[in-house]
């Protein structure tokens, strides 16, 4: 999980893709955290993407850092705890400027069962699960 979290950290924005009935929705992401031994992702529940998340949620997250890519593949689990959101506050001092832990919008979603691939051009490519 720790490679995931470092590679995701380190690219800064990477893509999120959700399905919206049979349609494939591809949007920016850029807050990540570790908490409880789990990595986290945030949104508002006032976006769609958060609904389609709900309704089904298997995702898939692609992100580049130099000439190296990642391709995520995983479900997200909602946590509702006060404790998960101040981690991903904490990590993100940023997201302050539209979050807080009791605004009723603020989401933290945690992945599991996750498949990461990193590629890199000319190596061979190597899988972090968790």
């Amino acid at each position: 999980m720790m490679r995931t979290y470092e590679f995701l950290r380190k690219a800064g924005t990477f893509y999120l893709a959700t399905t919206d009935h049979d349609q494939p929705r591809v949007r920016p992401f850029g807050a990540v955290c570790t908490y409880n031994g789990k990595l986290y992702i945030t949104t508002s529940n006032k976006k769609e993407c958060f609904r389609q998340m709900l309704e089904n949620p298997k995702v898939e997250i692609s992100g580049m850092s130099g000439e190296s890519w990642i391709r995520l593949t995983c479900r997200v689990v909602l946590d509702t705890s006060v404790e998960a959101k101040k981690a991903m506050l904490k990590e993100n001092p940023s997201l302050k400027n539209m979050y807080a832990v009791d605004d009723g919008k603020f989401e933290v979603l945690y992945l599991e069962k996750a498949t990461a691939v990193f590629n890199a051009f000319g190596k061979e490519p190597e899988t972090e699960t968790f």
